[in-house]
């Protein structure tokens, strides 16, 4: 089985069973579709630039805390 293969059941089996997972994962969907609905625009003002680089600063720091969470789980997944 391949990394990209296990690390992706592992991601779904964490949005099955862990609540916290579940949350990032849904708050991170979240700033995506605010940063969809903002960058479809052809010019963003100031303050939209700003919420720009916000969005996508709130973004990393959920998927690195999700990438966390997976890694903690592999972990406990492999023998010792």
């Amino acid at each position: 089985m391949s990394l990209l293969t296990r690390e992706s059941e592992l991601r779904e089996q964490l949005l099955k069973d862990n609540a916290e997972f579940r949350r990032l994962a849904a708050e991170h969907q979240q700033y995506d579709d605010q940063l969809e609905d903002l960058l479809s625009k052809h010019f963003l003002s100031e303050e939209e630039q700003l919420q720009e680089k916000t969005l996508k600063k709130k973004k990393l720091m959920l998927k690195d805390q999700m990438y966390s969470m997976v890694q903690k789980a592999r972990k406990q997944l492999e023998p010792e």
